[in-house]
Protein backbone atom coordinates (compact mmCIF):
# COMPACT_ATOMS: atom_id res chain seq x y z
CA UNK A 1 0.00 0.00 0.00
CA UNK A 2 2.87 2.58 0.87
CA UNK A 3 4.50 1.32 -2.56
CA UNK A 4 1.28 2.27 -4.44
CA UNK A 5 1.03 5.72 -2.87
CA UNK A 6 4.77 6.67 -3.50
CA UNK A 7 3.94 5.31 -7.14
CA UNK A 8 0.58 7.24 -7.33
CA UNK A 9 2.28 10.43 -6.08
CA UNK A 10 5.47 10.08 -8.50
CA UNK A 11 2.56 10.07 -11.21
CA UNK A 12 0.78 12.73 -10.13
CA UNK A 13 3.60 15.30 -9.90
CA UNK A 14 4.88 13.99 -13.28
CA UNK A 15 1.59 14.92 -14.63
CA UNK A 16 1.06 17.91 -12.70
CA UNK A 17 5.13 19.16 -14.23
CA UNK A 18 4.06 18.69 -17.56
CA UNK A 19 0.99 21.01 -17.22
CA UNK A 20 2.28 23.62 -15.71
CA UNK A 21 5.01 23.72 -18.31
CA UNK A 22 2.37 23.63 -20.63
CA UNK A 23 0.71 26.53 -19.48
CA UNK A 24 4.29 28.28 -18.63
CA UNK A 25 5.03 27.65 -22.86
CA UNK A 26 1.35 28.76 -23.41
CA UNK A 27 1.78 31.88 -21.51
CA UNK A 28 5.13 32.87 -22.72
CA UNK A 29 4.12 32.93 -26.35
CA UNK A 30 0.71 34.54 -25.63
CA UNK A 31 0.83 36.37 -22.10
CA UNK A 32 -2.37 38.18 -22.51
CA UNK A 33 -4.48 35.15 -22.86
CA UNK A 34 -5.48 36.32 -26.08
CA UNK A 35 -8.06 33.42 -28.02
CA UNK A 36 -6.14 31.19 -30.62
CA UNK A 37 -9.64 31.01 -32.57
CA UNK A 38 -12.75 32.63 -32.58
CA UNK A 39 -16.49 31.47 -32.64
CA UNK A 40 -18.06 32.63 -35.61
CA UNK A 41 -20.66 34.41 -33.62
CA UNK A 42 -17.76 36.90 -32.41
CA UNK A 43 -18.43 37.93 -36.09
CA UNK A 44 -21.79 39.53 -35.70
CA UNK A 45 -22.46 43.37 -33.70
CA UNK A 46 -24.78 43.93 -31.49
CA UNK A 47 -27.69 44.97 -34.39
CA UNK A 48 -26.75 41.83 -36.00
CA UNK A 49 -24.96 43.66 -38.14
CA UNK A 50 -21.74 42.50 -39.73
CA UNK A 51 -18.21 42.90 -38.20
CA UNK A 52 -15.62 44.36 -40.37
CA UNK A 53 -12.34 43.83 -39.01
CA UNK A 54 -8.77 45.45 -39.73
CA UNK A 55 -5.26 44.63 -39.04
CA UNK A 56 -2.55 46.59 -39.64
CA UNK A 57 0.99 45.14 -39.32
CA UNK A 58 2.56 48.49 -39.01
CA UNK A 59 4.04 51.51 -36.56
CA UNK A 60 3.05 54.93 -35.59
CA UNK A 61 2.08 56.04 -38.74
CA UNK A 62 -0.65 53.23 -38.63
CA UNK A 63 -1.13 54.36 -35.39
CA UNK A 64 -1.50 58.19 -36.89
CA UNK A 65 -4.37 56.58 -39.75
CA UNK A 66 -6.55 54.16 -38.26
CA UNK A 67 -5.98 54.43 -34.02
CA UNK A 68 -7.88 58.32 -34.76
CA UNK A 69 -11.48 58.62 -36.28
CA UNK A 70 -11.61 55.49 -38.74
CA UNK A 71 -13.93 54.11 -35.68
CA UNK A 72 -15.78 56.96 -35.97
CA UNK A 73 -16.18 57.63 -39.40
CA UNK A 74 -17.22 53.72 -40.17
CA UNK A 75 -19.88 53.78 -37.41
CA UNK A 76 -21.42 57.10 -38.74
CA UNK A 77 -22.04 55.10 -42.19
CA UNK A 78 -23.47 52.13 -39.94
CA UNK A 79 -20.51 50.11 -40.40
CA UNK A 80 -19.38 48.28 -37.12
CA UNK A 81 -15.58 47.63 -37.22
CA UNK A 82 -12.79 46.22 -34.79
CA UNK A 83 -9.53 47.86 -35.61
CA UNK A 84 -5.89 46.49 -34.62
CA UNK A 85 -2.98 47.80 -35.09
CA UNK A 86 0.33 46.12 -34.60
CA UNK A 87 2.61 48.44 -33.21
CA UNK A 88 6.41 49.02 -32.92
CA UNK A 89 7.82 52.57 -33.31
CA UNK A 90 9.50 52.79 -36.32
CA UNK A 91 9.29 49.15 -37.71
CA UNK A 92 10.13 48.64 -41.03
CA UNK A 93 9.32 45.79 -43.16
CA UNK A 94 12.28 43.98 -42.23
CA UNK A 95 11.84 44.51 -38.75
CA UNK A 96 8.76 42.83 -39.15
CA UNK A 97 10.10 40.14 -41.62
CA UNK A 98 12.82 39.27 -38.35
CA UNK A 99 9.59 39.08 -35.50
CA UNK A 100 7.60 37.05 -38.07
CA UNK A 101 10.45 34.36 -38.65
CA UNK A 102 11.16 34.18 -35.34
CA UNK A 103 8.02 34.50 -34.20
CA UNK A 104 8.79 37.42 -32.17
CA UNK A 105 6.18 38.36 -28.82
CA UNK A 106 7.47 42.11 -29.14
CA UNK A 107 4.37 43.43 -30.52
CA UNK A 108 1.91 46.17 -28.97
CA UNK A 109 -1.32 44.88 -30.25
CA UNK A 110 -3.47 47.84 -29.72
CA UNK A 111 -7.20 46.79 -30.32
CA UNK A 112 -10.46 48.78 -30.81
CA UNK A 113 -13.41 46.89 -30.22
CA UNK A 114 -17.07 47.11 -31.56
CA UNK A 115 -17.62 49.42 -28.93
CA UNK A 116 -14.92 51.94 -29.92
CA UNK A 117 -13.16 50.81 -26.58
CA UNK A 118 -9.22 50.76 -27.03
CA UNK A 119 -7.08 47.98 -25.26
CA UNK A 120 -3.13 47.71 -25.56
CA UNK A 121 -1.98 44.39 -25.05
CA UNK A 122 2.20 43.97 -24.42
CA UNK A 123 3.96 41.46 -25.89
CA UNK A 124 2.13 39.78 -28.73
CA UNK A 125 3.01 38.31 -31.55
CA UNK A 126 2.37 38.74 -35.53
CA UNK A 127 0.82 34.98 -35.18
CA UNK A 128 -1.52 35.67 -31.96
CA UNK A 129 -2.78 38.37 -33.58
CA UNK A 130 -4.04 36.93 -36.55
CA UNK A 131 -5.45 33.85 -34.67
CA UNK A 132 -7.12 36.34 -32.61
CA UNK A 133 -9.63 37.60 -35.39
CA UNK A 134 -10.85 36.31 -38.20
CA UNK A 135 -9.65 39.32 -39.90
CA UNK A 136 -11.37 41.16 -43.62
CA UNK A 137 -8.53 43.23 -43.88
CA UNK A 138 -4.58 43.06 -43.42
CA UNK A 139 -2.34 46.39 -44.49
CA UNK A 140 1.73 46.31 -44.65
CA UNK A 141 3.37 49.31 -44.41
CA UNK A 142 7.42 50.37 -45.22
CA UNK A 143 9.07 52.44 -42.54
CA UNK A 144 9.02 56.49 -43.19
CA UNK A 145 12.95 56.67 -43.72
CA UNK A 146 12.41 53.81 -46.37
CA UNK A 147 8.83 54.18 -47.78
CA UNK A 148 10.54 55.88 -51.16
CA UNK A 149 13.23 53.29 -51.50
CA UNK A 150 12.24 50.53 -53.81
CA UNK A 151 14.87 47.96 -52.50
CA UNK A 152 13.88 47.55 -48.76
CA UNK A 153 10.82 47.34 -49.49
CA UNK A 154 11.40 44.61 -52.50
CA UNK A 155 13.60 42.70 -50.08
CA UNK A 156 11.07 42.13 -46.97
CA UNK A 157 7.41 42.80 -48.13
CA UNK A 158 7.40 39.42 -49.58
CA UNK A 159 8.49 37.84 -46.47
CA UNK A 160 6.03 39.35 -44.34
CA UNK A 161 3.50 38.77 -46.84
CA UNK A 162 3.81 34.95 -47.14
CA UNK A 163 3.93 35.01 -43.21
CA UNK A 164 1.11 36.38 -42.90
CA UNK A 165 -0.90 34.43 -45.68
CA UNK A 166 0.02 30.89 -43.79
CA UNK A 167 -1.19 31.87 -40.74
CA UNK A 168 -4.64 33.84 -41.53
CA UNK A 169 -7.97 32.31 -40.90
CA UNK A 170 -9.55 34.31 -43.63
CA UNK A 171 -9.54 33.10 -46.78
CA UNK A 172 -11.37 36.05 -48.06
CA UNK A 173 -8.75 38.35 -46.29
CA UNK A 174 -8.15 41.12 -48.38
CA UNK A 175 -4.34 42.93 -48.03
CA UNK A 176 -3.41 45.84 -47.90
CA UNK A 177 -0.22 48.52 -48.68
CA UNK A 178 -0.68 51.32 -46.51
CA UNK A 179 1.00 54.76 -48.42
CA UNK A 180 2.84 56.79 -46.37
CA UNK A 181 3.29 60.51 -46.41
CA UNK A 182 6.30 62.92 -47.22
CA UNK A 183 7.87 64.93 -44.66
CA UNK A 184 7.40 68.76 -43.85
CA UNK A 185 10.47 70.59 -44.72
CA UNK A 186 11.31 71.57 -41.54
CA UNK A 187 11.12 67.80 -40.27
CA UNK A 188 13.82 66.39 -37.79
CA UNK A 189 13.42 62.92 -39.41
CA UNK A 190 17.46 62.49 -40.22
CA UNK A 191 16.02 60.25 -42.82
CA UNK A 192 15.23 62.81 -45.08
CA UNK A 193 18.66 62.89 -45.87
CA UNK A 194 17.95 59.88 -48.05
CA UNK A 195 15.69 62.23 -49.99
CA UNK A 196 17.80 64.90 -50.29
CA UNK A 197 15.99 66.91 -47.58
CA UNK A 198 13.39 67.25 -50.44
CA UNK A 199 9.89 66.64 -50.21
CA UNK A 200 8.67 66.31 -53.30
CA UNK A 201 11.67 63.91 -54.08
CA UNK A 202 10.61 61.72 -51.09
CA UNK A 203 6.89 62.28 -52.11
CA UNK A 204 7.76 60.90 -55.76
CA UNK A 205 9.62 58.08 -54.39
CA UNK A 206 6.56 56.72 -52.32
CA UNK A 207 4.59 56.83 -55.25
CA UNK A 208 6.49 54.87 -57.37
CA UNK A 209 7.34 51.97 -54.74
CA UNK A 210 3.53 52.01 -54.07
CA UNK A 211 2.43 51.65 -57.94
CA UNK A 212 4.88 48.66 -57.28
CA UNK A 213 3.92 46.74 -54.65
CA UNK A 214 1.41 44.99 -56.70
CA UNK A 215 4.40 43.28 -58.51
CA UNK A 216 5.47 42.60 -54.96
CA UNK A 217 2.89 40.93 -53.73
CA UNK A 218 -0.50 40.28 -54.70
CA UNK A 219 -2.29 43.37 -52.49
CA UNK A 220 -5.93 44.14 -53.27
CA UNK A 221 -6.19 47.73 -52.03
CA UNK A 222 -3.77 50.55 -51.98
CA UNK A 223 -4.94 53.17 -49.55
CA UNK A 224 -3.30 56.41 -50.60
CA UNK A 225 -2.60 57.96 -46.94
CA UNK A 226 1.03 60.05 -48.83
CA UNK A 227 -1.19 61.46 -51.83
CA UNK A 228 -3.95 62.64 -49.65
CA UNK A 229 -1.66 64.33 -47.09
CA UNK A 230 0.26 65.57 -50.36
CA UNK A 231 -3.26 66.82 -52.22
CA UNK A 232 -4.10 68.47 -48.55
CA UNK A 233 -1.01 70.73 -48.88
CA UNK A 234 -1.75 72.38 -51.93
CA UNK A 235 -4.75 73.94 -50.76
CA UNK A 236 -4.42 77.46 -48.20
CA UNK A 237 -3.65 74.64 -45.48
CA UNK A 238 0.29 74.13 -46.43
CA UNK A 239 2.01 72.60 -44.46
CA UNK A 240 -0.50 72.35 -41.18
CA UNK A 241 -0.77 68.65 -41.10
CA UNK A 242 2.23 67.35 -38.71
CA UNK A 243 3.20 67.99 -35.43
CA UNK A 244 6.77 69.56 -34.96
CA UNK A 245 8.50 66.83 -35.74
CA UNK A 246 7.01 67.53 -39.29
CA UNK A 247 6.22 63.27 -39.78
CA UNK A 248 4.09 62.37 -37.30
CA UNK A 249 0.74 63.84 -38.40
CA UNK A 250 -1.76 65.92 -36.15
CA UNK A 251 -5.22 66.29 -35.69
CA UNK A 252 -5.88 67.60 -38.93
CA UNK A 253 -3.42 65.12 -40.46
CA UNK A 254 -4.96 62.24 -38.57
CA UNK A 255 -8.42 63.22 -39.75
CA UNK A 256 -7.60 63.21 -43.22
CA UNK A 257 -5.22 59.73 -43.15
CA UNK A 258 -8.66 57.74 -41.61
CA UNK A 259 -10.69 59.77 -44.54
CA UNK A 260 -8.33 58.28 -46.89
CA UNK A 261 -8.74 54.73 -45.42
CA UNK A 262 -12.16 54.67 -44.80
CA UNK A 263 -12.60 55.45 -48.53
CA UNK A 264 -10.06 53.51 -49.79
CA UNK A 265 -11.84 50.70 -48.02
CA UNK A 266 -15.22 51.19 -48.11
CA UNK A 267 -15.84 52.29 -51.53
CA UNK A 268 -18.00 55.32 -50.59
CA UNK A 269 -17.38 59.24 -50.57
CA UNK A 270 -16.56 60.66 -46.98
CA UNK A 271 -17.11 64.09 -48.78
CA UNK A 272 -20.40 65.49 -46.55
CA UNK A 273 -19.22 63.13 -43.56
CA UNK A 274 -20.56 64.81 -40.26
CA UNK A 275 -17.96 63.17 -38.01
CA UNK A 276 -15.19 65.53 -36.98
CA UNK A 277 -12.50 65.78 -34.21
CA UNK A 278 -13.25 68.84 -31.95
CA UNK A 279 -11.15 71.63 -32.54
CA UNK A 280 -10.90 71.39 -36.93
CA UNK A 281 -12.70 73.79 -38.44
CA UNK A 282 -15.86 73.02 -41.04
CA UNK A 283 -12.71 74.19 -44.01
CA UNK A 284 -10.29 72.00 -42.66
CA UNK A 285 -12.98 69.04 -42.37
CA UNK A 286 -13.79 70.46 -46.31
CA UNK A 287 -10.00 70.12 -47.36
CA UNK A 288 -9.20 66.80 -45.49
CA UNK A 289 -12.05 64.67 -46.86
CA UNK A 290 -11.72 66.13 -50.35
CA UNK A 291 -8.12 65.42 -50.07
CA UNK A 292 -8.80 61.73 -49.27
CA UNK A 293 -11.72 62.00 -52.11
CA UNK A 294 -9.23 63.12 -55.08
CA UNK A 295 -6.14 60.72 -53.45
CA UNK A 296 -8.48 57.65 -54.21
CA UNK A 297 -9.39 58.63 -57.37
CA UNK A 298 -6.53 59.66 -58.36
CA UNK A 299 -3.83 57.80 -56.15
CA UNK A 300 -0.22 58.26 -57.92
CA UNK A 301 -0.48 61.91 -58.41
CA UNK A 302 -1.02 65.04 -56.65
CA UNK A 303 -4.67 66.89 -57.44
CA UNK A 304 -4.50 70.86 -56.69
CA UNK A 305 -6.73 72.31 -53.92
CA UNK A 306 -5.30 75.48 -54.64
CA UNK A 307 -9.22 76.69 -55.44
CA UNK A 308 -10.88 75.92 -51.99
CA UNK A 309 -11.22 78.46 -50.04
CA UNK A 310 -12.50 79.82 -47.07
CA UNK A 311 -15.55 82.40 -47.73
CA UNK A 312 -15.08 85.75 -46.48
CA UNK A 313 -17.17 86.41 -43.59
CA UNK A 314 -17.25 88.30 -40.59
CA UNK A 315 -15.00 87.77 -37.70
CA UNK A 316 -16.99 86.18 -35.08
CA UNK A 317 -13.37 85.57 -32.69
CA UNK A 318 -10.72 88.35 -33.02
CA UNK A 319 -7.65 87.58 -35.42
CA UNK A 320 -4.02 87.50 -33.36
CA UNK A 321 -0.69 87.54 -34.81
CA UNK A 322 2.60 86.97 -33.36
CA UNK A 323 5.48 89.03 -35.49
CA UNK A 324 8.48 86.78 -34.22
CA UNK A 325 10.08 83.52 -34.02
CA UNK A 326 9.63 82.59 -30.28
CA UNK A 327 8.27 78.98 -29.29
CA UNK A 328 4.39 79.79 -31.09
CA UNK A 329 1.11 80.51 -29.09
CA UNK A 330 -2.19 79.00 -28.80
CA UNK A 331 -4.83 81.13 -30.31
CA UNK A 332 -2.09 83.69 -32.09
CA UNK A 333 -1.12 83.15 -35.77
CA UNK A 334 3.02 83.18 -35.79
CA UNK A 335 4.61 85.29 -38.69
CA UNK A 336 8.15 84.14 -38.33
CA UNK A 337 9.71 85.42 -41.26
CA UNK A 338 10.24 88.97 -42.34
CA UNK A 339 10.72 88.65 -45.69
CA UNK A 340 8.96 89.91 -49.23
CA UNK A 341 6.60 86.92 -50.20
CA UNK A 342 6.34 85.94 -46.32
CA UNK A 343 2.47 84.22 -46.37
CA UNK A 344 0.50 83.62 -43.36
CA UNK A 345 -2.97 81.97 -43.28
CA UNK A 346 -4.76 83.44 -40.37
CA UNK A 347 -6.96 81.71 -38.01
CA UNK A 348 -9.11 83.52 -35.57
CA UNK A 349 -8.19 82.74 -31.40
CA UNK A 350 -10.37 79.80 -31.17
CA UNK A 351 -8.33 78.51 -34.69
CA UNK A 352 -10.52 78.46 -37.09
CA UNK A 353 -9.59 79.45 -40.48
CA UNK A 354 -11.45 82.69 -41.72
CA UNK A 355 -10.16 83.21 -45.38
CA UNK A 356 -7.68 85.85 -44.88
CA UNK A 357 -4.72 85.64 -45.81
CA UNK A 358 -1.17 88.09 -44.98
CA UNK A 359 1.10 88.60 -47.44
CA UNK A 360 4.73 90.96 -46.35
CA UNK A 361 5.22 93.30 -50.03
CA UNK A 362 7.38 94.97 -48.77
CA UNK A 363 10.33 93.67 -45.94
CA UNK A 364 11.15 94.35 -42.66
CA UNK A 365 14.76 94.83 -41.64
CA UNK A 366 14.95 91.77 -39.44
CA UNK A 367 13.88 90.24 -36.14
CA UNK A 368 14.44 91.54 -32.79
CA UNK A 369 14.55 89.99 -29.32
CA UNK A 370 14.30 92.52 -26.60
CA UNK A 371 10.20 93.46 -26.71
CA UNK A 372 8.72 93.84 -23.20
CA UNK A 373 7.71 91.08 -20.74
CA UNK A 374 4.84 91.26 -18.23
CA UNK A 375 2.58 93.57 -20.94
CA UNK A 376 -0.40 94.77 -19.54
CA UNK A 377 -2.30 95.98 -23.09
CA UNK A 378 -5.71 95.09 -24.51
CA UNK A 379 -3.96 91.87 -26.85
CA UNK A 380 -3.21 89.82 -23.68
CA UNK A 381 0.03 89.06 -25.21
CA UNK A 382 2.06 86.52 -23.46
CA UNK A 383 5.56 87.30 -23.50
CA UNK A 384 6.91 84.95 -26.17
CA UNK A 385 4.42 87.03 -28.21
CA UNK A 386 5.46 90.49 -26.69
CA UNK A 387 9.23 89.99 -26.12
CA UNK A 388 10.39 89.93 -30.01
CA UNK A 389 9.43 92.16 -32.91
CA UNK A 390 9.54 92.97 -36.73
CA UNK A 391 12.13 96.25 -36.94
CA UNK A 392 12.81 98.58 -39.72
CA UNK A 393 15.50 101.34 -40.33
CA UNK A 394 13.79 103.91 -42.34
CA UNK A 395 16.40 106.18 -42.49
CA UNK A 396 20.43 107.31 -41.71
CA UNK A 397 23.02 104.51 -41.70
CA UNK A 398 22.64 101.29 -43.15
CA UNK A 399 21.97 98.35 -41.24
CA UNK A 400 22.23 94.40 -42.12
CA UNK A 401 23.30 96.23 -45.56
CA UNK A 402 20.24 97.85 -46.09
CA UNK A 403 17.49 100.50 -44.88
CA UNK A 404 13.74 99.82 -45.11
CA UNK A 405 11.68 103.17 -45.39
CA UNK A 406 8.96 101.32 -44.83
CA UNK A 407 7.86 97.71 -44.32
CA UNK A 408 4.51 96.78 -45.76
CA UNK A 409 1.57 93.63 -45.48
CA UNK A 410 -1.50 92.88 -47.50
CA UNK A 411 -4.38 91.64 -46.14
CA UNK A 412 -6.85 89.51 -48.63
CA UNK A 413 -9.97 87.48 -48.14
CA UNK A 414 -11.95 90.44 -46.68
CA UNK A 415 -15.65 91.35 -46.52
CA UNK A 416 -16.37 94.39 -48.74
CA UNK A 417 -18.72 95.40 -47.63
CA UNK A 418 -18.25 95.83 -43.66
CA UNK A 419 -15.52 97.36 -42.13
CA UNK A 420 -12.28 96.24 -39.73
CA UNK A 421 -10.59 97.69 -36.39
CA UNK A 422 -6.68 96.98 -35.75
CA UNK A 423 -4.69 97.79 -32.65
CA UNK A 424 -0.88 97.07 -32.89
CA UNK A 425 1.88 96.64 -30.20
CA UNK A 426 5.40 97.87 -30.86
CA UNK A 427 8.00 97.31 -28.54
CA UNK A 428 11.82 97.27 -28.13
CA UNK A 429 14.25 98.26 -24.91
CA UNK A 430 15.17 101.94 -25.25
CA UNK A 431 15.17 104.94 -23.49
CA UNK A 432 15.14 107.23 -26.41
CA UNK A 433 11.54 107.64 -28.59
CA UNK A 434 11.15 104.82 -31.04
CA UNK A 435 7.93 106.55 -32.18
CA UNK A 436 6.22 103.74 -34.61
CA UNK A 437 3.66 104.63 -37.08
CA UNK A 438 1.03 102.35 -38.26
CA UNK A 439 -1.13 103.56 -41.53
CA UNK A 440 -3.82 100.72 -42.82
CA UNK A 441 -5.99 101.65 -46.30
CA UNK A 442 -8.87 99.76 -47.72
CA UNK A 443 -11.81 101.97 -49.50
CA UNK A 444 -10.76 104.35 -46.87
CA UNK A 445 -7.18 104.89 -44.38
CA UNK A 446 -6.42 106.13 -40.92
CA UNK A 447 -2.86 105.89 -38.80
CA UNK A 448 -2.55 105.53 -35.47
CA UNK A 449 1.19 105.62 -33.60
CA UNK A 450 2.86 104.90 -30.21
CA UNK A 451 6.31 105.29 -28.79
CA UNK A 452 7.86 101.88 -29.09
CA UNK A 453 10.69 102.70 -26.64
CA UNK A 454 10.13 100.15 -23.98
CA UNK A 455 6.37 100.12 -24.53
CA UNK A 456 4.51 97.96 -22.32
CA UNK A 457 0.95 99.09 -21.70
CA UNK A 458 0.31 100.67 -25.05
CA UNK A 459 -1.14 99.79 -28.71
CA UNK A 460 -1.99 102.36 -31.80
CA UNK A 461 -5.52 101.36 -33.17
CA UNK A 462 -6.90 102.16 -36.35
CA UNK A 463 -11.05 101.75 -36.44
CA UNK A 464 -13.52 101.13 -39.50
CA UNK A 465 -10.86 100.74 -42.34
CA UNK A 466 -13.24 98.86 -45.02
CA UNK A 467 -11.52 96.70 -47.59
CA UNK A 468 -11.08 98.52 -51.39
CA UNK A 469 -13.04 96.72 -54.34
CA UNK A 470 -10.97 93.51 -54.13
CA UNK A 471 -11.76 92.32 -50.37
CA UNK A 472 -7.65 93.93 -49.56
CA UNK A 473 -6.03 96.23 -46.54
CA UNK A 474 -2.81 97.16 -46.26
CA UNK A 475 -1.14 98.15 -43.67
CA UNK A 476 2.30 100.33 -43.85
CA UNK A 477 4.72 100.38 -40.89
CA UNK A 478 7.09 103.11 -40.23
CA UNK A 479 8.78 105.93 -38.18
CA UNK A 480 6.64 108.62 -36.76
CA UNK A 481 7.51 111.87 -36.79
CA UNK A 482 8.40 112.37 -33.40
CA UNK A 483 10.77 108.98 -33.78
CA UNK A 484 14.51 110.68 -32.96
CA UNK A 485 17.21 107.50 -33.88
CA UNK A 486 19.41 108.28 -36.66
CA UNK A 487 18.24 105.24 -37.81
CA UNK A 488 14.38 105.55 -38.00
CA UNK A 489 13.99 102.68 -35.62
CA UNK A 490 10.41 101.34 -36.10
CA UNK A 491 8.88 97.94 -34.69
CA UNK A 492 5.62 95.63 -34.73
CA UNK A 493 5.44 92.99 -32.18
CA UNK A 494 1.66 92.38 -32.36
CA UNK A 495 -1.30 92.63 -34.17
CA UNK A 496 -5.35 92.17 -33.23
CA UNK A 497 -7.93 92.02 -36.00
CA UNK A 498 -12.06 92.09 -35.08
CA UNK A 499 -14.93 93.12 -37.77
CA UNK A 500 -17.71 95.45 -37.50
CA UNK A 501 -20.59 92.67 -38.14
Amino acid sequence: MKYFNRKLFRLCAGLFTVMALFVACKKDGNPNDLPTSVPESAYVGQTGAEVIKILAIGNSFSENAIESNLYELAKESGKTVIIGNMYIGGASLGQHAQNATANGSVYEYRKINTEGVKRNFPKVSIATALADEKWDYISFQQASPLSGLADPTQQDLTTVFNYVKSKVNNPEVKYIYHQTWAYAPNTSNTGFANYDNDQTTMYNGIVSVSQNVKNIVPVDIIVPAGTAIQDARTSLLGESFTVGDGYHLNELGKYTAACTWFEALFGTSVVGAKYKPAGISNFEVSVAQNAAHFAVLKSFEITSMADFQVEPAPLQYPVLIDFGNAAPSPSWNQVSSYTEGTKANLKDSVNAFVGISLVITERFNAINTNGATGTTTSLNMPDNVSARNFYGNSRGPLFNGITTPQSVFELSGLVKNITYNFCFFGSRAASDNRETLYTVAGENSGSASLNAGSNATEVACVSNIKPDANGKIKVTVTSGPNNVTSNGWFYINAAKITSNN
